[in-house]
Parts: C-alpha cells; sequence; structure tokens
C-alpha cells in the first residue's frame, strides 16, 4: 500500500509499505529532504531503504515486551510493525506517520497530541480483553519502546504512560519514583514520576514531556548523522555528533546522567532512552532531554543476598562498568552532596508502600543507595580537592 511518510503536516516522501509484514518495500519522490528522520540522509535524491526499515522497526513494540504475545494472539497480528501501520504510526514521541495516498487524512484531525485515542492495545498489554467489541488499533501504544508492560492514557485532557515492574518484587516503579525525588533534589532536569496501583501491581506513572510542536529523538538516532570512526569512542562520537547539529547542553546533561546512573546502579541506560529534543516545525534543537526511564536499577532483578553496593556493577552506554563510566563526567562542581541527605530512608519508606517486598530487602536497597553516594563522594574528593578543601595545587 502506498503512503506519504509525514512529519507532522508536512509531506516527506513516498514509501510503500508491504500490508503483510509491515517493512517498507519502496521508497518514491522525495519531497522535504531536511525533514527526514534524523540519521537518515539523503545522497543524490536517494534514502538508504534498509537504514530507513530499521528506523521504521524500531518504532513498533519491542519483541521482547511483556504481554505482547498474548496481545497479537489476541489481536490476530503476527508482526508488530504490521501493528504500527494500522495506527499509521503515530506516537508520543515524535511528529512521524503514514498518510495513506488513496484516503489521505490531515494532521491536525488524527494526532494524539490533540486527539483522543483508543485504549484497546493498551488494556489488550495489561492483560485485559476487549469484551463484545472489535478491536480499536488506533493507539499510541503501538509504538511505545521497552520492555516493560506499559500503556498511555488521558486525563484531564493530559497524556500519561503507566510503566509496570517485572516479578516477583516489581521494583522498577519505585525506582523511578525514587530517582526522580533524587534528580529534584540535586537540581538536575529530569521527568516526575508518581506511584499508582492497578488491579494490586504498583505502577509508575509520568506525563508526556513531547508536545505538538516537539520531538525525542534518540541517542540511537543522533550517532547515525556521523560515520564512526574505529579510534573515536562511543561516548566521543556521541558529543561529536551532537556538535555537529548544534545541539546546546549535552556535556553537562551526560554529565547529569552518568551521575545519577551511578548513584542508583542504572544497568540498562541504552542509546534509546536518552536523547535530545527539538522543534519538529522549525527543526531547532532544544537541548538534552531530560533524565527519563531509570528503573532498570537498584539491583532490581537481582536477590538481596546478591546485592553489592560496594562491588562492581555493569553499565550501559559507553562503558560497561560503572567505575569506568563515572571517569567520563567532565566536571562535578554541580554537585551538592549533603542535598541528599536522608534520601535513603526516604526510599525505605517508599518501598515500604510495596506487598513484593521483604523488610529485609527494603534495608538492605535504602543502605545500598546510601553506599553509593558515599562511594561517589569519595571519588569527587580525590578528583577536586580544592573544591572542597580549598587548597591551592
Amino acid at each position: 500500500m502506498k503512503y506519504l511518510l509525514m512529519h507532522g503536516s508536512k509531506a516527506v516522501m513516498e514509501i510503500t509499505i508491504d500490508e503483510i509484514t509491515g517493512g517498507i518495500t519502496e521508497i518514491g519522490k522525495i519531497y522535504e529532504p531536511e525533514h527526514l528522520p534524523v540519521g537518515i540522509g539523503s545522497k543524490k535524491g536517494k534514502v538508504d531503504r534498509g537504514a530507513l526499515n530499521q528506523w521504521w522497526s524500531g518504532r513498533a513494540i519491542p519483541a521482547s515486551r511483556s504481554g505482547l504475545r498474548e496481545a497479537l494472539e489476541e489481536a490476530g497480528i503476527e508482526d508488530t510493525k504490521v501493528l504500527e501501520t494500522k495506527s499509521l504510526g503515530l506516537s508520543l514521541s515524535d511528529q512521524y506517520w503514514i498518510n495513506p495516498q488513496e484516503k489521505p487524512v490531515q494532521w491536525r484531525e488524527i494526532n494524539f497530541f490533540e486527539n483522543e485515542f483508543s485504549a484497546d492495545m493498551g488494556n489488550l498489554l495489561f492483560g485485559r480483553k476487549p469484551e463484545g467489541k472489535k478491536i480499536d488499533f488506533v493507539s499510541p501504544d503501538n509504538t511505545s519502546d521497552g520492555w516493560l508492560r506499559k500503556k498511555w492514557v488521558i486525563s484531564e485532557g493530559r497524556r500519561y504512560l503507566v510503566k509496570g515492574g517485572s516479578g516477583p518484587g516489581y521494583q522498577e516503579p519505585f525506582n523511578e519514583v525514587m530517582a526522580s525525588r533524587l534528580m529534584e533534589r540535586i537540581g538536575i532536569p529530569h521527568i516526575t514520576y508518581d506511584l499508582i496501583w492497578e488491579d494490586g501491581y504498583p505502577y509508575s506513572v509520568c506525563e508526556d514531556f513531547i508536545t505538538s510542536e516537539t520531538e525525542l529523538v534518540s541517542a540511537w538516532n543522533l550517532t547515525r548523522t556521523q560515520k564512526k570512526e574505529n579510534h573515536v569512542s562511543g561516548y566521543q562520537h556521541y558529543l561529536n555528533c551532537c556538535k555537529m547539529l548544534g545541539i546546546p547542553g549535552v556535556q553537562e546533561s551526560l554529565d547529569q546522567m552518568l551521575t545519577v546512573d551511578y548513584l542508583i546502579a542504572n544497568t540498562d541506560r541504552h542509546y534509546n532512552n536518552f536523547g535530545a529534543v527539538r522543534n519538529a516545525q522549525t527543526l531547532q534543537w532544544r537541548g538534552a532531554a531530560p533524565i527519563y526511564d531509570s528503573g532498570t536499577s537498584m539491583w532490581h532483578d537481582q536477590a538481596t543476598h546478591l546485592i553489592q553496593p560496594k562491588g562492581e556493577v555493569s553499565s550501559k552506554p559507553f562503558r560497561s562498568k560503572h567505575t569506568e563510566q563515572i571517569e567520563l563526567v567532565s566536571t562535578f562542581e554541580w554537585m551538592e552532596f549533603e542535598k541528599l541527605k536522608g534520601i535513603e530512608e526516604e526510599y525505605i519508606e517508599l518501598l515500604r508502600e510495596s506487598p513484593y517486598i521483604e523488610e529485609q530487602r527494603i534495608h538492605t536497597l535504602g543502605y545500598a543507595l546510601r553506599s553509593r553516594i558515599d562511594l561517589l563522594e569519595e571519588i569527587v574528593m580525590e578528583q577536586q580537592p580544592k573544591q572542597f578543601f580549598g587548597i591551592e595545587l
């Protein structure tokens, strides 16, 4: 079927999508090359179809999503790219979508920022089957990433993302809330998460920070804008790409993100859960995205007796260990450790709301958080003695 790849109300180019596989089989005329997805360039009027398909597939729900297989069976769909096509690729993270050439529609009439959307797919992904009606696939849940169970909801005109945890402790929602409170204390731009309960299970909830005028561009797409040389590290390559694009405040944002990830022992800060925000109409960069998606932290998938806060912790995206990754931080002059006094007690009280986390683990996690803060303070004092003692070296 033939579509126009759209960016908001702008027609970017003609594409053909296979109705069975959901893949892009043909690329036609390009109308607005500057509005191609970031990282998908054009040379001599041609776009790499393989790269475009990779971008398109990356917008679909990942196969690892909890509850996805059952939802697809109920919906009678085999491939998540087909699911994406059924909702025209519309998202609450950016303004890209596909417009059927046979029956074109208007952005203002169908975008999810300003229009209602179906709760059917979100409910299916949460294990709830619609009763006595045909499934409405028009939903931003078809283009949400990540492996944890999640859904978009509308409350009082605002768009919120509801995200679950993994068993048996369902700790991730509590980690999201704790991380946002930690960042609030030390003044780091972040997304605020709150805790809600649904059918006896905990979920984190946050408001969409993207609007009908802006969009989130992942670090993965940003790194596609330049060829990476073998001698250049992944960290420096990302900085180089952002500098070439003119994105402000990236170094400072990375310093803060890597610091927070060290403190909370985040093991899954991959290239698709950080990035930058731009104006989708003018293409002007607003800056680095606020920090979000920090739930896969604090030994969420580890048994209590295996938690070793002073031991080695695996990390992403630039180094495999946090002891190495924290060395990439250019300065800690902004860090005020005194503002984190008592944060471990606040975390303990938060965790006590859960019937799934035993008391021993709760105290172990509180101790672990304080230990990580103390470890970082030791590192900072060793690196910057002048800042803390007024010593002239």
